[in-house]
């Protein structure tokens, strides 16, 4: 599939534009190989639609090539372990299934928007799995890693990350899961 995103976006190299990423994701990118982190572009975007759907129609951006990123609370007991998910728009992750036994807890749901927010550091419809605190599990479908452009939010809801699928699962720490997610 390939999928032309130029005439819709004005994407840039993401660490020429530092001022449309949040700070945890520019820190993360300034320590990235200089190879993965060249092929990571950013476009600035109306903030009104950040959300996946109405960006996808405002800027023409398929639904297949849309990447959503959530974060999701793991509890066993008094414990609580949080991770990233990135997921395709088209699929759903399985949170009460496959993600709650990749982080070994008892319960697993989406963390409330003002605790996934102050955790990350990032706005909500814009978070992504760039640039998520340490000891963090950066889980991506596996279907993810196979698209040749995914776009993602950046950390705030005024722009867009694009990277192919490839150089994401190839990123420090994310481990690409088949199954992670299922069809909507």
């Amino acid at each position: 599939m390939t999928i032309d995103l130029q005439p819709a976006l004005d994407l840039r190299p993401a660490l020429d534009a530092p001022e449309l990423l949040a700070e945890p994701v520019r820190r993360a990118l300034s320590a990235f190989d200089s190879d993965a982190a060249a092929r990571i572009r950013v476009a600035p975007i109306d903030p009104g639609l950040a959300d996946t759907a109405e960006f996808c129609a405002a800027y023409g951006v398929a639904l297949e090539a849309s990447a959503n990123c959530i974060v999701v609370a793991g509890r066993r007991g008094e414990a609580v372990s949080y991770g990233a998910c990135v997921v395709l728009a088209t699929t759903r992750a399985d949170v009460n299934g496959v993600v709650r036994k990749l982080l070994d807890a008892r319960k697993a749901s989406f963390a409330p928007m003002d605790e996934a927010v102050a955790l990350t550091g990032m706005e909500y419809g814009g978070i992504t799995p760039l640039g998520v605190p340490r000891g963090w599990r950066v889980l991506v479908d596996a279907r993810v890693a196979e698209v040749p452009e995914a776009i993602i939010g950046a950390g705030i809801r005024a722009a867009k990350i694009s990277l192919p699928g490839a150089v994401l699962a190839a990123l420090p720490g994310v481990e690409v899961i088949e199954g992670l997610a299922r069809e909507l």
